[in-house]
């Protein structure tokens, strides 16, 4: 099942997940350029386990890098997003996307007392579960279960993946007090309110001609603190975050489309089609052509 964004990069997440609030993925560096998805945020928790590779884990602006085995718990409505730095094959990674009302109703006492504390503390973007240490092997014994409950479906799954997500929470809610903290300064968090409206402006208008100055605007800010924020998080410039974008939705239409590579370049706002051949191939090291025949 692939991770969809909408324009607002916010994960477009399946009809199932409005009757039974947790959704399952798997197998997705394989269809991501570079093994590299795009940075995007959700208003629900996410958990994901390294399987095979080294995997950096962007969570804001802090990177986590998990070997395999490891596991990582990001809290919900955080920038993140996910590069495989090493390993052969493209690295499984299934990962399980899901509502704190999976436990309880959201209006509830035990709502409030369990989940309430985890989904507010702005100092916890997220929990690192090491498979070398021991406090955590209930935790990856429960996450396994619920990758297991949702990839096979069995009978009262749903039980089995509410029964499990609920224990993660319980020992994250044990230990809150002693996980390591990180608060975000409020420059930060403004930093990351302004990058999302602009990688928002950036998903809503890429097939147009776009200009830094409205980049920029999408967050009432000048161009020149637009180029900060983008330096940030993302290590690039506004308009490179724009031509990247193009890119990887041009990447997508060569292998699932027969559009011609003029359609593609239009498609993709590109308005030449030397120019967005020489950027795919700046950024992938081929022409358009060669990666479409290659499959």
């Amino acid at each position: 099942m692939p991770i969809l964004l909408d324009h607002q990069l916010r994960e477009q997440i399946p009809q199932d997940l409005l009757d039974f609030p947790a959704a399952f993925y798997c197998d997705e560096l394989a269809g991501l350029p570079d093994r590299a998805g795009p940075m995007h945020w959700h208003p629900y928790l996410e958990i994901a386990t390294a399987q095979s590779g080294v995997l950096d884990y962007q969570v804001g602006q802090e990177h986590a890098l998990l070997e395999p085995g490891d596991s990582i718990l990001v809290n919900q409505n955080i920038l993140h997003g996910i590069r495989q730095v090493s390993g052969g094959a493209p690295d499984p990674l299934p990962i399980v996307v899901f509502s704190g009302t999976l436990v309880a109703p959201e209006n509830s006492a035990i709502f409030q007392k369990y989940i309430r504390p985890i989904l507010s503390c702005s100092a916890l973007p997220f929990v690192v579960f090491r498979r070398e240490d021991g406090r955590w092997d209930g935790v990856r014994q429960q996450i396994g279960a619920a990758y297991d409950a949702l990839r096979q479906r069995p009978d009262c799954y749903e039980l089995t993946v509410q029964r499990s997500l609920c224990g993660v929470l319980e020992t994250v809610y044990r230990n809150l007090d002693a996980l390591p903290k990180s608060e975000a300064s409020r420059v930060q968090l403004n930093t990351q309110v302004r990058l999302q409206k602009m990688l928002s402006y950036i998903y809503r208008h890429y097939t147009e001609t776009v200009t830094l100055a409205e980049i920029a605007g999408a967050a009432n800010i000048s161009r020149s603190e637009a180029g900060r924020c983008f330096q940030a998080y993302l290590r690039c410039s506004p308009m490179e975050a724009l031509i990247r974008y193009r890119l990887q939705v041009a990447r997508r239409l060569l292998q699932e489309t027969t559009l011609t590579l003029q359609e593609i370049s239009f498609a993709c706002g590109f308005h030449s089609v030397n120019y967005f051949s020489r950027q795919f191939r700046a950024r992938y090291g081929c022409s358009p052509g060669e990666k479409r025949n290659s499959g």
